[in-house]
């Protein structure tokens, strides 16, 4: 590097998106500008289609000694916990895979399985893809596609000010079960939280025309607030006393407090965070009931700008907001 010059800094995920292909989304409300996780096509008279692309990558997304029936289960469940944030309830998918030098038919069959499992669990079937070889790490890209009523898809971008903020589920485990899949921690439950998904497919076609924005915790708790507290052009405040822990994280925690960075900032919960009008507050316990699953009041939406975290009342400096690829 010659005297006096600077490195470049390297844009983040966000702003590549927003700077290089937003603009090739203009003129297709569908894409929402390319803020949202997913796309709204029309559907039938009824309804709409709700369309997402998740991709994984070995030693990225998951441990190249995966095995392959989880590495499935991953692929497709991560794309189906965004129909669920959506409102959608799962139709079809592709798969497109891309399979190193040294593939085996043995490793095919396992993951053929695991979609064949998940296939049944959540009602979905394939429909097509393309399949090709690389030097490169196993990657796996599927496309899902749900059914939403015409017009009702739920979205990023609805929240007002004066919403409650809810989540489903608990908080943290598949961070914490990260660190116990490299030997941390010692937590077969949060490994198992980690490595196998739960998308909240039950709950999300219940939230619409209660929520008014939704988001799944796939980048983290602060972050996936934050990208509904952006769209929507407001601030959101988390209590963290208010956070639901499993019984497993608030074992860890009460071990190494410091954790707590990972439980708000680590992602890959795939619960769901949902924005809910203060008078529909015992609508959504009765589809949380419905469900089957649990919902957790963690704090609000207010005119600002950012996300705000405290502890006993009082804010407190965020460590770590979030995953990020770049």
């Amino acid at each position: 590097m010659a005297h006096g010059a600077r490195a470049k800094r390297r844009i983040g995920e966000f702003e590549l998106i927003a700077r290089y292909f937003a603009p090739l989304a203009r003129g297709f409300a569908g894409a929402g500008g390319l803020k949202s996780d997913n796309a709204f096509l029309a559907g039938d008279g009824r309804h709409d289609l709700v369309v997402k692309t998740d991709m994984i990558v070995s030693g990225v997304h998951f441990f190249a000694d995966e095995r392959p029936e989880l590495v499935a289960a991953r692929a497709l469940r991560v794309c189906l916990s965004d129909l669920a944030a959506g409102g959608a309830t799962p139709h079809v998918y592709q798969l497109a895979l891309s399979l190193t030098r040294g593939w085996t038919e043995r490793w095919v069959a396992g993951f053929a399985r695991g979609l064949a499992a998940d296939q049944r669990r959540f009602g979905i079937v394939l429909c097509g893809g393309d399949t090709t070889g690389t030097p490169g790490p196993t990657t796996i890209s599927i496309t899902a596609f749900g059914k939403v009523a015409r017009g009702k898809g739920l979205g990023r971008d609805g929240a007002r000010a004066g919403d409650e903020l809810w989540v489903s589920g608990t908080i943290g485990d598949a961070a914490l079960g990260l660190l116990a899949a490299r030997g941390e921690l010692t937590s077969t439950f949060l490994e198992r939280r980690y490595r196998l998904p739960q998308p909240r497919t039950a709950l999300g076609p219940l939230l619409v025309g209660i929520a008014t924005a939704t988001a799944d915790v796939s980048d983290g708790l602060l972050a996936d607030v934050g990208h509904i507290a952006d769209a929507s052009r407001l601030s959101a405040r988390i209590e963290r006393d208010r956070v639901p822990l499993s019984k497993a994280a608030r074992r860890a925690l009460c071990a190494k407090p410091l954790l707590w960075n990972d439980v708000l900032g680590g992602g890959d919960d795939y619960e769901l965070v949902i924005a809910v009008p203060a008078r529909k507050r015992a609508v959504l316990l009765e589809a949380s009931r419905a469900a089957g699953v649990e919902v957790t009041r963690v704090g609000a939406f207010s005119k600002g700008k950012g996300v705000v975290l405290t502890v006993s009342g009082q804010p407190q400096h965020i460590a770590q907001s979030g995953y990020v690829h770049f």
